[in-house]
């Protein structure tokens, strides 16, 4: 069963790090359907990851978009988000859920490998994460997944995010193969209008049968 603060399917935005316009662009994300959003800032200043963090979700709770962290249990936990995505390496599944409760949203990275996909299936995942599906301009060393991998973890009936090189050019395919969101980073974010490449991504949800 679904979790029931998680969409039924949609764009999913990914921040690409620190810029000056982080809200504005965030607020055009939204505006241009995304269904999820997704505060991701690798850098170290903890004062204006916590700033970012908070106003985001204050814009996501206005709009009714679930705010997910990246990588940061206790970020997620101070600002109320809606929950927060793991990859290798990070906090334990299970230590998540003790510290932010059975009412977040906990996404973890599987990559390539539907036997970790299990597993945390297992664990009480609330989606998982694919990818890179096509060549990442974020991360270029990253593992390739193919769709067929989306078509094999549709048995295990948890919601599936694609990740890696999306675009409104090339999404469609994935969400025939199983995505229940696709998970974009430059195709929104380095875009020059955000608002209008956030619309064109999510219209792929109107117009393609999964």
């Amino acid at each position: 069963m679904a979790h029931p603060l998680l969409p039924h399917r949609g764009l999913y935005a990914i921040t690409d790090g620190p810029r000056a316009d982080l809200l504005e662009a965030c607020a055009a994300a939204i505006a241009g359907g995304a269904a999820m959003l997704q505060y991701r800032d690798k850098s170290a200043d903890a004062a204006r990851r916590r700033a970012e963090a908070a106003a985001l979700a204050d814009l996501c709770a206005r709009n009714r978009v679930p705010l997910i962290v990246n990588d940061d249990v206790e970020l997620a936990l101070a600002v109320g988000a809606a929950g927060v995505h793991l990859g290798e390496g990070d906090a334990d599944l299970a230590d998540a859920r003790a510290r932010l409760g059975a009412n977040a949203i906990i996404g973890v990275s599987c990559y390539d490998s539907l036997d970790r996909a299990r597993h945390v299936a297992a664990a009480g995942a609330d989606y998982l994460a694919f990818g890179a599906f096509f060549a990442s301009p974020t991360k270029p060393q990253a593992r390739s997944a193919t769709p067929r991998l989306l078509r094999e973890a549709k048995a295990l009936g948890v919601p599936l995010v694609a990740i890696g090189g999306i675009t409104a050019e090339n999404g469609a395919e994935l969400i025939e193969a199983g995505a229940d969101f696709l998970a974009v980073i430059s195709a929104v974010f380095a875009a020059s209008d955000v608002r209008t490449a956030a619309h064109a991504l999510s219209q792929l949800f109107d117009t393609v049968r999964s």
